[in-house]
């Protein structure tokens, strides 16, 4: 067991620093090629006001004057080092950006990654135990639409129902807008992050829904569920003592596995709110051609999305050894 471990993570551990180069790689190829020009970006409005003696200065200042390979080369030796440069928008290291915003962010996806898998999976359950009535056939419904509806529309949605016309919640940001993150108490964050989460959470019930539905009518049809029922066991019954311990880990190792999905949520779901988290942060780096930062984002959150899957096939491998003897993983 210790020996299929220690080998399932150093398999793992060389498949991140592969990815990561290839995304890096990736990455530098795709930012260079970008028709937003990094100095036009950061002047902005005073684009017109600035001579070019001072442009080249910016170009020289950042390293744009040299080729690619060069630029491509000094960036690799920096991230080597855990360097991820300068951010030319808060101009303070990138690593304390995505430190900050991270953790602004948390909150949001904390929240809404819990609620929406433990609404999704009661709905699961509660669908495949009733398999073909009024309540699955709703649940489904509700499901499949939330699958295929954008987040930002369902923010958007929100917002004008409880923010604009209710009143009932705040309109934007992660505190009152006037206070500092220090100032704002607990209860002020709660306020300002309940419809963001709120956004996520119902795109999210979809997949852990439709997938526990699914294993619930598998496990309802299997014999052990049968003999059950033909000795007078109630629905209610066979779930807790015969279903529930058979999708449960199924169901957690799919959330962990959703990682990246509610990542990509949150930049959606940041923006339309104003949320001052890291998908906002990526939105701003792209646009204004941060071009430090938004690298330093795209390899965080391949981390952040790779830990997650690593999380589920370890969860799989410790509960059944069987999967480390050669079964492949999620990521």
């Amino acid at each position: 067991m210790h020996l299929h471990l220690t080998k399932f993570l150093l398999t793992k551990t060389l498949r991140l620093v592969l990815l990561v180069a290839a995304v890096a790689s990736l990455s530098f190829v795709l930012v260079s090629r970008s028709p937003i020009d990094p100095v036009d970006a950061y002047v902005g409005a005073a684009i017109m006001k600035i001579s070019p003696e001072q442009r080249e200065m910016i170009r020289e200042r950042w390293g744009l004057d040299q080729p690619p390979l060069a630029r491509f080369a000094r960036w690799a030796a920096q991230l080597a080092r855990g360097d991820l440069g300068v951010s030319t928008i808060f101009n303070e290291p990138v690593t304390s950006v995505i430190a900050k915003r991270f953790i602004t962010s948390l909150w949001l996806m904390a929240l809404a990654w819990s609620f929406s898998g433990l609404l999704g999976f009661v709905l699961g359950l509660i669908a495949g135990a009733r398999e073909d009535s009024p309540a699955d056939r709703l649940i489904r419904l509700y499901a499949y639409t939330m699958a295929a509806t954008p987040t930002f529309w369902v923010g958007m949605m929100l917002l004008m129902v409880f923010s604009v016309y209710l009143g009932w919640t705040p309109v934007c940001c992660a505190w009152p807008p006037g206070l500092s993150i220090e100032q704002a108490t607990l209860g002020q964050r709660l306020h300002h992050l309940l419809l963001p989460a709120l956004t996520l959470s119902l795109i999210g019930v979809a997949q852990i829904t439709l997938h526990t539905r699914q294993k619930t009518v598998e496990a309802m049809h299997s014999d052990y569920a049968i003999f059950a029922r033909a000795q007078g066991e109630s629905t209610l019954g066979i779930v807790c003592r015969q279903v529930l311990r058979n999708v449960a880990l199924p169901a957690v190792t799919l959330q962990f596995a959703s990682l990246g999905e509610l990542f990509g949520g949150a930049v959606l779901a940041e923006q339309v709110f104003s949320y001052p988290g890291l998908g906002r942060a990526t939105v701003e780096a792209g646009i204004r051609g941060d071009v430090p930062l938004l690298l330093g984002i795209v390899l965080f959150s391949t981390v952040f999305v790779f830990t997650g899957n690593t999380v589920a096939d370890l969860l799989y491998r410790l509960v059944d050894p069987r999967m480390g003897e050669g079964q492949g993983g999620t990521a």
